[in-house]
Parts: structure tokens; C-alpha cells; sequence
């Protein structure tokens, strides 16, 4: 934008600017008032929001150092738009002010342009666009929300934004690195991607299908999406079976992505080292997964309305445990890497699949104790094996043994486990 200025003079282009921009939020602002208050209760019209930017930004450009005739035409702005709430208020009832807070904004606009850079303007209008056009769709999600909503959001901006930045960056127990910042920096990252979870099962995929809550759950946890899905197919219709067993799969396939985005956030290098493996495992699990929900797809969707994978997993009870685990995994693994090196940390891998695996690889991406690339990618491939035979066996408990899954379920893990063991093979040996 300010390649213009070496076309055309400034104060031509920054006029322009201003006009459009004032004539776009003036239109925004008629089709609100059509379909909800009406105009006889609306002050102006998209000429009125454009005469308004015009008005600011001739009052600016008289005066551009001092602003005075700028805060003086402001004032009587003010005045005008109180009387005119004054008389919605009165004689319609009507109490918003957000018309009037635009009108504002809009009379801004000219000393905005004029002495911001064009991503900051335009910025500030797309912004005021967006939350007027958004209007309905900010009424539909307040209806939406539980009474703690706001609790929830307010828990994560503490344990992220507060409690983290104070935490200090000594070592827990000497000779060990681990302090509590790297404790919580991990456990804010997880309850952050649980929480994106979260807020997609309920806000974008209310009523999504049991497929779509795989895939969901898959970005929460694996394992706690297995126990659920199994425990909830064990009294399902026989014709239902391969949609469960789709979305465990689904899950399984999420499940690598998300750790994917972990390794790569906490250690590039192990990243760079094992994610063509990850991503190959989440295309397994995920295409076995695609091919048994199409196989098996019906004209109606199985609708999943069980709440426990639509409950809030941001609870401090979680975090304080995940940060317990991680602490415990991290003594553990340097005791047994210092005593029996490398093949005690192979058999603590596969040991480490029977409870939540998060905390142990992430202990050995954040761990600096001498454990190379190699090993810590590879003691992280075979956690996620571990895990992936665990998880089948807790789907196949919880949904009682019931032979029309394990069928269906042993075939597909099995399959699903022989590519990861030949993966892990070949990388093993690299």
C-alpha cells in the first residue's frame, strides 16, 4: 500500500482509503440494522458512516499536529450519537451501543491511516467487519456455552500465562535436568492441544458422528477414546460395530499426528529423525480407518451423544497429575539410563505403554542427559507400539469381549501394529 504514495500523493490515497473503508463498514452496518433493529432505530446509514470517516479525516488533516479541531469534532460526535441513544433508548427500548462504538471507530479512521502501516489498518478493518458479520454467529455459540465456560478459559490463561512465566528454571533434584518451568511449559502445551480438542467437539462438531469423535478424541487421548468407544459399542447393534472400529482407528491415526506436532515443538532434530515413520503410521491407521467407515457407511450416521468425550479435559487435577507423571518418568529414565544404559531405556519404553505415554516421550525429547537423537526417537516409536497393544487390549476388555469387534478390531491392530514393528525395524537398524 504505501508503494501508492510514491504514485500518488499521500493525502489523495490516504483520503481514498479512508472513504472505502468508511463506505464498507457503513454497509456492514445497513445490513445489520435490516435484519435486526431496523432503521428507525438505527442513527445513519452507509452515507452516514462514510460523511463520518470524511468529516474525521478533514478535521484531522486542518490540524494533523495538534488535533485539536479533530478532538473537538470527536466531543460533538459523542454528543450527538448519546442524544441519539438517549432516543432508541426511550422510544424503542433498544440498549445497544455497537453502532455507536463503530461510528467511533470510523471517525478514527483518518489519523489511523495516515501514520499506521497498512497491515495495522487493515487489520482494524477486517477485524470491525468480521465481528458485525459475526453477530449470529457469537449469539449461537453464548447459547451453546456450560455455566463454567468462561471458569475454563480462565484456567488455562492462568496456567499459561500466569503460573508458567513465574516458575523458575532451577533443577528439582540435583544432577537431574528438570526444573519447573519445563515441568509446566509441557503440561501446558498438552492441556493446550486437549483443549483445542475440546472446544472443536463442542462448538464446531456439536452433533458430529462417532467417526468425527475419533478423530476428535484421537487429539485428546488415544487411550481414553479407546476405553470410551469400547465401552460404548458394548451393547450397540451388531450393524453399528464397524463405525466403533473406525473411529478407534481414527483415533490411533490422530494420535501420531499429535505427537508429531509434540516432537517437533520440543526437539527438531528427533523430529527430523522419526516424523516420515509418524507420518506414515497416522496414514496406516487413518486410510484403514477411511476405508472401513466408507465400507460400512449407511445413510444415516450413528450420531455419538455421550458426553464423555465432549467433557471439558482441562482440569487442574489432570494437569498437577500429567506434571506428577512427568516428573516421575524423568527420575526414572536418568536412574535407569545411568545404570543400565541403553537397553534398560528400550525395556522402560515398551514398559512405559501401559499408562500414558505423553509424559515419558516428552521427558526424552526435553531430557539432556545423553540420550542421542537416534535412541530418543527410537525409544519413542516403541512407547507408541507399546501403547497401540495396550489400547487394543483395553477396547477389547471394556467392550466385553464382544466377538463381533474383536474380529474386526485383531485383524486391523494387528495389521496396524505389524507396519509400526517394521517401521521401527528399519529405523532401529539405520
Amino acid at each position: 500500500m504505501e508503494k501508492l504514495y510514491t504514485i500518488f500523493p499521500q493525502e489523495l490515497v490516504s483520503f481514498v482509503f479512508v472513504v472505502v473503508f468508511s463506505l464498507l463498514i457503513g454497509l456492514s452496518q445497513r445490513k445489520l440494522s435490516l435484519h435486526s433493529e431496523g432503521e428507525n432505530t438505527h442513527f445513519g446509514t452507509d452515507r452516514t458512516f462514510t460523511f463520518i470517516g470524511i468529516l474525521g479525516y478533514l478535521l484531522y488533516m486542518l490540524d494533523p499536529k495538534e488535533m485539536r479541531l479533530f478532538i473537538a469534532g470527536g466531543f460533538a460526535l459523542t454528543v450527538l450519537f448519546g442524544l441519539n441513544y438517549y432516543q432508541r433508548m426511550v422510544s424503542h427500548h433498544v440498549f445497544g451501543i455497537t453502532s455507536i462504538v463503530i461510528g467511533l471507530i470510523t471517525y478514527c479512521l483518518a489519523p489511523i491511516v495516515s501514520t499506521q502501516p497498512s497491515w495495522f489498518y487493515i487489520t482494524v478493518i477486517v477485524a470491525v467487519l468480521l465481528l458485525t458479520e459475526m453477530k449470529s454467529n457469537f449469539v449461537q455459540i453464548a447459547q451453546k456455552m456450560q455455566n463454567d465456560e468462561f471458569i475454563t478459559l480462565a484456567k488455562f490463561l492462568a496456567i499459561s500465562g500466569v503460573i508458567l512465566p513465574i516458575l523458575p528454571e532451577n533443577n528439582l533434584v540435583k544432577g537431574i535436568d528438570l526444573t519447573p518451568y519445563t515441568v509446566w511449559l509441557a503440561t501446558v502445551i498438552v492441556s493446550g492441544i486437549s483443549y483445542l480438542s475440546y472446544l472443536l467437539k463442542r462448538y464446531v462438531f456439536p452433533n458430529s458422528g462417532i467417526y468425527v469423535s475419533g478423530i476428535l478424541g484421537g487429539l485428546y487421548s488415544s487411550t481414553a477414546t479407546l476405553i470410551i468407544l469400547g465401552r460404548k459399542c458394548k451393547k450397540a447393534p451388531i450393524e453399528e460395530i464397524p463405525q466403533y472400529l473406525s473411529a478407534m482407528l481414527m483415533s490411533i491415526s490422530m494420535a501420531y499426528l499429535r505427537f508429531m506436532v509434540l516432537v517437533f515443538i520440543f526437539s527438531y532434530d528427533t523430529f527430523i529423525s522419526i516424523f516420515p515413520y509418524l507420518l506414515i503410521m497416522a496414514i496406516v491407521s487413518g486410510g484403514y480407518g477411511m476405508y472401513v467407515h466408507h465400507h460400512n457407511l449407511k445413510e444415516n450416521i450413528l450420531q455419538f451423544g455421550d458426553e464423555e468425550l465432549s467433557n471439558n479435559p482441562l482440569e487442574f487435577k489432570v494437569a498437577l497429575i500429567f506434571a506428577g507423571l512427568l516428573v516421575v518418568f524423568t527420575i526414572v529414565t536418568h536412574y535407569t539410563f545411568m545404570y543400565t544404559g541403553s537397553t534398560g531405556l528400550n525395556v522402560l519404553s515398551f514398559i512405559s505403554g501401559i499408562t500414558d505415554i505423553t509424559p515419558y516421550i516428552l521427558n526424552l525429547l526435553q531430557w539432556k542427559g545423553g540420550v542421542s537423537v537416534h535412541l530418543a526417537g527410537l525409544c519413542s516409536l516403541q512407547a507408541i507400539v507399546s501403547n497401540n497393544v495396550v489400547g487394543m487390549v483395553y477396547a477389547i476388555f471394556f467392550s466385553g469381549r464382544r466377538k463381533e469387534l474383536i474380529s474386526g478390531l485383531t485383524h486391523s491392530y494387528l495389521l496396524v501394529i505389524l507396519i509400526n514393528v517394521i517401521l521401527l525395524f528399519f529405523y532401529s537398524f539405520i
